[in-house]
Order: C-alpha cells, then structure tokens, then sequence
C-alpha cells in the first residue's frame, strides 16, 4: 500500500513538472510573437505610434469632428495594440486630413420627399512604418449613417459622427496593422 502511495505522489510530482515546463513553453513561445488578439500584426522592434490632429478641410465643417476622429483613432491604436502613443516620430506615423462631410438624401418616397438621409465622412490617411517603408500607404477611407429624413441632422448628428469615427478607426487601424 505505501508503494502505491509513493508512486501515485511521484506520477503526481511529474505530471506538474510537466505541466509547468509545458506551460513556460507556452508562455516563452507567445511572449516573442506580435500577434494579438485583435488581429494585429506589429513586429518587436515598433514600440510607438504618432497620430497627427486631423484637420477638416471639408466644405462643410463640423466643429467637433477633428477631435473626436481623431481621439477615436488614437483610442483605437493604444487599445486594441502594444503602441505607446507620443507626439511625434513613432515607429508608425498617422497623419492626413478630413476631405468629406456631406448629407444627402438616399431613399425618396412617392411623394418626392426625402424619408432617409445619409452622413457621408471621408477622411484621407497617410500611414509610415519606420522600420518597413514597404507597409506605408495613402489611402482615402469613407463611412456612412442613415438616419429618419424627419429629423434633423443636429438632434442625431454626435451619434452619427461616434459611429461612423469607429468604423473608420477600425478601417485605418486594418489597413495599418491587421495584415489578413
């Protein structure tokens, strides 16, 4: 009976020698890997990123869209990566300018009326990756909302404006470093 003890601590011993050798492999072999999560794909060697304030040089202006497209793509980059947001000469480069903001209307009815109206926002990128000139771009990226043609664009424009930030944040942050 104590032989059958012992070797029943030993294979117990062993086993979490096993599991912890088995587990440091794991955690040795992710620590080097720039893979996340989120589907980025960073190398080691880039640490930071700068995102330039992106002015709007649209024909219609709105006062608060600059800051919140560009707070949203910072947000995006520092929350969804290992980047280090600082003001100037990141690894990565983000900087570019807001060409189009525009409403139009998109569904009319029998009666000519407008019942949906869309907010168009288009935003022209221009990506550096310092250590691989071959990943860098230009590339113009546009989302829209609908909302109800019977309200007006200043009762639902923050949260068009939220939305359409977001997914262009995601678009640029795909094109930047989701490498699928």
């Amino acid at each position: 009976m104590e032989l059958k003890v012992k070797r029943f601590r030993m294979q117990n011993t062993v086993s979490k020698i096993l599991l912890l050798i088995l587990f440091s492999g794991f955690i040795f072999f992710f620590q080097g890997c720039s893979y996340s999560f989120t589907g980025a794909s960073i190398s080691p060697i880039v640490k930071t990123i700068s995102i330039s304030y992106l002015p709007n040089n649209s024909l219609l202006v709105q006062p608060t869209l600059s800051r919140t497209l560009t707070e949203t793509i910072r947000d995006k980059f520092t929350n969804q990566s290992n980047l280090s947001l600082v003001n100037s000469n990141g690894d990565l480069t983000i900087e570019g300018e807001i060409t189009g903001y525009t409403t139009e209307p998109v569904a009319i009815t029998g009666d000519q009326k407008s019942a949906l109206q869309r907010l168009r926002i288009t935003v022209n990128i221009r990506f550096a990756n310092k250590q691989d000139p071959a990943q860098d771009f230009e590339t113009s990226f546009t989302r829209f909302q609908d909302y109800d043609a019977q309200k007006q664009l200043s009762a639902v424009e923050t949260s068009l404006i939220e939305t359409i930030s977001n997914e262009l944040a995601q678009d640029i942050f795909n094109k930047a470093v989701v490498n699928w």
